[in-house]
């Protein structure tokens, strides 16, 4: 696991390198005949990405954009009305039957599907129109890391590309530097205050929520620590009743129109006497976990999960467990 999330640096960098043309093509297609709907496809992992992309495109583009509960296609079957749609399907190995299944679907519906996975040989890659591969190399661990990173990046791509903005797709090409500052970020801090804990909130709002409830799945995955993501205005509708002295609490707050209300969320958790570890940019007053930064703000969750991965990995092992090893988990998840 640590080896493979030390490698994202390397594999964005090799996706920015490929593909140009084809991303260029659908960006173009979709500002010349905008999309009467956007939904994405994903699980686990994969559906933290999308939700990355899907926060991107409403707050860039103003498209409204629906996470597909994949069951409605596979199970209860009705009828949509999906012609001119975009789907947008994201998956590491592109073998799960509940993917496939709904790109098909909307395919022959006359929707636009489009395909980010990371073996283009999968039945998923096979099922879409528009195929685009993550090219982050093989991923042996159960839990997804560089494949996750480059997810989010190719969704970013996606973004970028539809909404033609060159200063975006400058700041995409410095991903690989920001990343690999990112993974050099001393996050130790994280290891010594959880090690003995046993449940955990973890905290952020607008494009750093999908790193919360990745990081979130993470504790869970491989360190067998209970932690719930919340966005920061939910915490306030019921979970800050659970909230009391100790209490540990992991906050994202990257630059961005939410960092104000995060930063004040921090400071009055601590007040109440819970063990908040923020995760903000270095020199924020009360940083302890410090988050490199893009070449613009939204960019920032990514170099955000970066740092936080090595540090998952090491606090697992401080706990016990084999990170390379979670129990009861394998590598790919066949649903349906």
């Amino acid at each position: 696991m640590l080896v493979e999330a030390r490698q994202a640096p390397a594999a964005v960098a090799d996706q920015l390198a490929a593909d140009a043309a084809a991303y260029e093509a659908l960006g173009a297609h979709l500002r010349e005949q905008p999309p009467t709907g956007v939904l994405t496809i994903a699980r686990g992992s994969s559906d933290h990405a999308a939700g990355f992309m899907a926060y991107l495109t409403m707050a860039r583009l103003g498209q409204l954009v629906t996470s597909l509960p994949m069951s409605l296609v596979t199970l209860y079957r009705p009828r949509f009305a999906a012609r001119g749609m975009l789907s947008v399907a994201f998956s590491q190995s592109g073998q799960s039957p509940d993917l496939v299944a709904p790109t098909q679907y909307f395919r022959a519906q006359a929707a636009r599907t489009v395909a980010f996975v990371n073996d283009a040989q999968s039945p998923l890659a096979g099922a879409a129109e528009w195929i685009f591969a993550l090219r982050a190399g093989a991923e042996t661990s159960v839990a997804a890391t560089k494949s996750f990173i480059a997810q989010m990046v190719a969704g970013a791509r996606l973004v970028g590309a539809w909404e033609g903005d060159k200063s975006f797709r400058a700041a995409l090409a410095d991903l690989p530097q920001a990343l690999q500052r990112a993974v050099d970020a001393d996050w130790q801090a994280a290891v010594e205050a959880l090690r003995d804990a046993d449940r955990l909130f973890v905290i952020s709002r607008g494009t750093g929520l999908p790193v919360a409830l990745e990081a979130a799945l993470k504790f869970k995955e491989v360190c067998g620590l209970q932690a719930e993501a919340f966005s920061s205005a939910e915490l306030r509708h019921g979970p800050m009743a659970l909230i009391g002295v100790g209490y540990p609490m992991l906050i994202f707050a990257p630059r961005g129109p939410a960092q104000a209300g995060l930063l004040a969320l921090a400071d009055e958790m601590r007040a109440r006497g819970a063990r908040v570890l923020l995760a903000a940019p270095a020199g924020t007053p009360g940083c302890v976990l410090p988050l490199a930064e893009a070449a613009v703000a939204d960019l920032d969750p990514v170099c955000a999960v970066q740092s936080f991965y090595p540090m998952v990995e090491a606090l697992a092992r401080a706990r016990g467990f084999d990170p390379d090893r979670p129990p009861h988990l394998a590598k790919v998840t066949r649903t349906r």
